[in-house]
């Protein structure tokens, strides 16, 4: 009987084993673990920025210069001006030795007098065939010849005077006069000296306006537009002032200084912005009001650019898809979709879920 009694106990365990599996079996599926929290580093999202201006130096030119120069080469017989003087419209300025182009016009018009002489022999001529054809004591071959003639000697009288004209041209090319008035700058040439034809030999300020020229570094040309706003001041001159915009820019490098040309044309300067002086320049940059983060930040997500945003009640953070207006390497201008103070995840951001809980560095207590 005790042989039997065994057994029997060890079937009540078996059956009960199977009857809390099958009780097992039949509860819900276990839940999956929440995901690990993470550690992760953020930055608080502040306003944009103001830029510091740009400030440069440069010096005063004219807004108009001409260098005058005379259009023949030759021996400069006079200069009648120096550096600073003031020119009228139409003075001389300098001249040439004019005796080689006074030759030509007296051999041009000695020409011309020989072919008009010619032209009144050739029109007599004609005149007495045309009375002879008249009366047939003159054949028409003679008449047509004295016609032929007539015409080649005014072509000669045309062909003389057009020499003439041209040498009467040189020899008022040999006088250098000012197209406008204006203030001289610089010279280029001294009398008895020979010059070749184009040859700088005064060079005018106009007197009509005034530039501040400046080189500027190619980083700061590239945030610089045509009719900006520049405030000018004078060196060494407190309260000396002027207002203008930037008129040029320089559409390539110097190859020497490898800086860029602008001209800023001034507004009614007064007669302390005298031409040559030191000037600086400064320039308040616009912004587009982006909200700047580090690049790292940012996220690639269902073919857009995101960032994981913290909320700062429960730590869990989101994804929120950002209208990005730039980026570099170390950082990103957000032109829509954060807010100040929001809390942007900038490392570990690619371990992230929607919803899950996180750490701040500097922060693991929390």
């Amino acid at each position: 009987m005790r042989r039997s009694a065994a057994p029997s106990r060890l079937g009540c365990f078996a059956a009960a084993a199977a009857v809390a599996l099958a009780v097992v079996s039949c509860s819900p599926e276990e839940k999956e673990a929440p995901p690990a929290v993470r550690l992760v580093r953020t930055v608080t999202v502040e306003p944009p920025r103001q830029a510091p201006d740009l400030v440069f130096t440069g010096h005063i030119e004219a807004q108009d210069q001409a260098a005058l120069a005379f259009r023949i080469g030759g021996r400069v017989a006079e200069r009648l001006v120096g550096l600073g003087a003031n020119v009228r419209e139409s003075e001389t300025v300098a001249r040439l030795d004019p005796e080689n182009e006074l030759n030509d016009l007296r051999s041009a018009q000695a020409a011309l007098t020989a072919a008009q002489g010619d032209l009144r022999k050739a029109e007599n001529q004609f005149q007495r065939q045309s009375h002879l054809l008249e009366r047939h004591i003159t054949t028409q071959a003679d008449f047509e010849s004295a016609r032929q003639a007539r015409t080649a000697a005014r072509a000669q009288v045309d062909a003389a005077q057009a020499r003439v004209r041209s040498a009467e041209d040189m020899v008022a090319f040999t006088t250098l006069k000012a197209d406008a008035p204006g203030i001289v700058t610089r010279v280029g040439a001294e009398p008895a000296e020979v010059v070749a034809a184009g040859r700088m030999i005064v060079q005018l300020a106009r007197r009509e306006g005034r530039d501040a020229v400046f080189e500027i570094p190619a980083e700061l040309v590239r945030q610089l537009k045509p009719d900006m706003q520049v405030r000018i001041a004078l060196a060494g001159e407190a309260g000396a002032e002027a207002s203008g915009r930037v008129r040029e820019i320089a559409p390539q490098a110097d190859p020497v200084t490898r800086t860029f040309r602008i001209r800023v044309g001034l507004t009614d300067p007064s007669p302390a912005f005298r031409l040559g002086a030191a000037v600086s320049g400064s320039i308040r940059p616009g912004g587009d009001g982006a909200i700047a983060i580090p690049a790292t930040a940012l996220t690639q997500r269902d073919r857009g650019l995101g960032v994981w945003v913290v909320d700062p009640k429960n730590f869990t953070v989101s994804l929120r898809k950002l209208e990005v207006a730039g980026a570099d390497p170390a950082a990103a201008r957000i032109a829509k979709g954060l807010e100040i103070g929001d809390i942007v995840v900038t490392a570990g951001a690619g371990l992230l879920q929607e919803g899950q809980r996180v750490r701040l560095i500097g922060a693991e207590g929390r």
